[in-house]
């Protein structure tokens, strides 16, 4: 049975920039270096969050990270926001193809980032509200928070590959 968190019954401290510490207040259970992961990681970013332990087990589930109170659901969210980082590319500075492989070095809000993409047509995914989600041969995610706004440059070398 998973047990709900509903508001401020439970402590949730930092234990680092991805594991926190939670403890419920009516139980009197502590748990060290738990996990925080989005039941709905695309469309719930404060709704829903999963708390499980580093084997696995599920502990309990917040339903609305802003029912907590301030200090444990700002630990939450900084625990989501390293864990989930998507770095937003913000310009293309080269890309170049060999063999099908595409190597792109782009310029983020982490900075400069080079990457390969094994397959674009399954890779870079071009989304209705005007963002694209690029998955590199890592499995790393990058995003452009909107292609209008890329240069055109930039805008030139992506447009064949959506």
């Amino acid at each position: 049975m998973i047990n709900y968190i509903d508001g401020p019954e439970v402590r949730i401290t930092q234990s680092n920039d991805i594991f926190l510490n939670v403890e419920f207040y009516f139980s009197g259970e502590k748990y060290e270096d738990i996990e925080a992961r989005r039941l709905f990681p695309k469309s719930g970013a404060a709704k829903y969050i999963m708390l499980m332990t580093h084997t696995g087990e599920n502990i309990a589930v917040i339903r609305d990270i802003t029912c907590l109170d301030e200090d444990s659901a700002a630990a939450v969210k900084h625990s989501l926001d390293e864990y989930y980082m998507i770095p937003k590319i913000k310009r293309f500075i080269k890309m170049s193809e060999k063999f099908c492989i595409w190597m792109w070095t782009v310029e983020t809000d982490h900075g400069i980032i080079t990457f390969e993409i094994r397959n674009h047509t399954a890779s870079v995914k071009p989304l209705y509200d005007g963002r694209v989600l690029i998955k590199d041969a890592n499995d790393n995610r990058y995003e452009i928070p909107d292609i209008k706004k890329l240069d055109k440059r930039s805008q030139a070398m992506l447009d064949p590959k959506l």
